[in-house]
């Protein structure tokens, strides 16, 4: 489980650093106040990618450290991959250590147990510790592919499903490699020949995927360094150094409505977007100012691009292809010289062919089945949960259909189906399903392959959006009864859910010397009745409130 997360200057954050227990875990908070952004954090120390607007303004560099404590079942795996990637183990194999630096100039960091280590092994460690359902998940279920793969992961087919991939690239290459030594044809030795050179070209060109697209914009940025560095000065005046700047009007707005909002709260909304606003402008200002400090008028540089750029672009004009299109011309001609060397023996191409195509078949034949099998287990368990989330009598089906030809997903495509009303045929969710019936079917479907799931610590980022009342309720005890097995936090807004937390954390904002910062308390059972009570009611909390935040805690 997550044992401990400490922030430095990431974002609004100054300093943080909370310890969190096992069970149920709720953090709520008003809009803006960084609720999203402590996740955001977490996912930078599992290895998601960086970026320099997230250090705190001032600041030149953000810092986020993640302890993760692990138990016995699990410590046999996460000691097994240490070793694989050699990384040392702490605390007799019981304690991992994430860690992600990263400073104003892009440039990141990052530790395992001390460690340095890639995004990409950051990333498959984080696969056993922690899982994230996302506030915008219902959306994905509208995507063919978004359903087959979340089936894929409740039966844990994962395995499965990268060999049916790998095996149909093999089969794919194989079927390539004997079309092109067939179509060889006559006259080999003159086609070699004519080849050679092509690639002889090719390989001293050696063009580079997306090279194309990354040195015409190099060329723009430099071609024109002046008139950028002149528009950049500009913007960085308008917003903040010359008189009546932007940064000058907003901050005179926001105490102006500040001093109003004390007297008439409907201004507050007013206020915290003024508010935001100038968090927006400082921002802006921030990034201009790394730009100009990277960006310089470098006339050798340009050179050297100009002259790449010519060399692709003849190249392109003499190949009769796009100069984007040179690398994939390139493999073409590398497969070409192959096949030639290949096509005086067809029969060991076509063996080859039948070996791989049967060893696709095969494999995915079994993913075939364990799908099945797999989604009837699904249909049964979230039509048995749309009952209790306000579609009483609906139903979830699971479609199978099988494809002409495989691909690199097997050998059917699948599609959810819905009937949210009893006697209803069901039919694609696109067509049937309300954002709010959506967004309840998607929370079924999260918290149901999460009761499966071997990883210990589950987020819920407000996936509760579009649900309300008793639905909410019954979201909070299922999230609940989720926390017997697993460590469960969730970013909620709705107190319903928020009262069945066996923890609560508030997420504030405040300023200090006209800079906002983001702070984090766990509540005390008076603080999580005032709390729950501000949900309930707003901004105006009443006896009232209070009363009824203290019967949902009492429940």
């Amino acid at each position: 489980m997550l044992r401990s997360l400490y922030i430095r200057d990431f974002v609004i954050v100054d300093e943080l650093d909370i310890d969190l227990e096992s069970g149920f875990t709720v953090l709520t908070g008003e809009t803006g106040a960084g609720k999203s952004i402590l996740l955001d954090a977490l996912s930078l120390a599992m290895g998601e990618r960086a970026d320099p607007s997230q250090i705190r303004e001032g600041k030149n560099r953000a810092e986020i450290s993640a302890i993760f404590s692990l138990n016995d079942p699990l410590k046999k795996t996460i000691s097994s991959w240490l070793e694989s990637q050699e990384f040392s183990a702490e605390d007799d194999g019981a304690t991992i250590i994430l860690k992600r630096v990263i400073d104003t100039t892009g440039r990141s960091k990052a530790f395992i147990n001390g460690g340095t280590a890639t995004l990409s092994q950051l990333k498959e460690l984080s696969s056993f510790l922690v899982d994230i359902h996302g506030q915008h998940a219902h959306q994905l279920l509208l995507k063919s592919g978004a359903q087959r793969d979340l089936l894929d992961n409740q039966a844990n087919l994962d395995g499965l499903v990268a060999e049916v991939k790998q095996l149909y690239q093999a089969w794919q290459t194989a079927k390539k490699q004997l079309e092109l030594a067939k179509n060889a044809g006559e006259n080999l030795q003159k086609e070699q020949e004519r080849l050679a050179w092509q690639l002889e070209e090719l390989d001293a060109l050696a063009p580079q995927a997306g090279e194309w697209a990354e040195i015409e914009q190099d060329h723009a940025r430099l071609a024109n360094a002046a008139k950028l560095i002149e528009g950049s000065q500009n913007a960085i005046q308008a917003l903040q150094d010359q008189e009546g700047n932007a940064e000058e009007l907003l901050s005179k707005a926001f105490h102006e409505i500040a001093d109003l909002a004390k007297l008439d709260s409907n201004l507050e909304d007013a206020k915290i977007a003024i508010e935001s606003a100038q968090i927006q402008i400082g921002e802006a200002s921030h990034s201009l100012n790394r730009y100009l400090q990277k960006i310089d008028v470098d006339p050798e540089r340009l050179a050297t691009v100009e002259e790449r750029l010519k060399a692709l672009h003849s190249a392109a004009k003499k190949f009769k292809v796009m100069p984007n299109d040179l690398p994939e011309k390139w493999a073409e001609i590398q497969e070409q010289v192959t096949a030639i060397k290949n096509s005086q023996d067809l029969g060991a191409l076509e063996q080859n062919l039948s070996k791989t195509l049967a060893a696709y078949s095969k494999s995915a034949k079994k993913l075939s089945q364990e799908r099945i099998a797999a989604a009837k287990t699904l249909e049964t368990l979230v039509t048995a949960a749309m009952q209790d989330l306000a579609m009483a009598g609906g139903v979830f089906a699971i479609q199978i259909e099988g494809l002409e030809e495989g691909n690199a997903h097997g050998l059917e495509q699948v599609e959810f189906l819905v009937a949210g009303h009893p006697g209803a045929t069901p039919k694609q969710l696109a067509k049937v399903a309300s954002g709010g019936e959506l967004a309840r079917i998607s929370l079924a479907i999260s918290v149901i392959t999460s009761e499966a799931s071997q990883i210990p610590t589950l987020i819920f980022d407000e996936v509760d959006s579009g649900i309300g009342g008793a639905v909410a309720e019954t979201v909070g005890k299922r999230l609940k009864e989720l926390g017997q097995a697993h460590q469960v936090l969730c970013v909620t807004h709705l107190p319903q859910v928020a009262a069945e937390g066996h923890q609560h954390w508030k997420v504030a904002k405040q300023s200090q010397d006209n800079v906002t910062i983001s702070s984090m308390q766990i509540l005390s059972r008076q603080e999580r009745v005032e709390e729950i009570a501000r949900m309930l009611g707003g901004a105006e909390i009443t006896d009232t409130t209070r009363r009824h935040a203290r019967e949902l805690l009492g429940k």
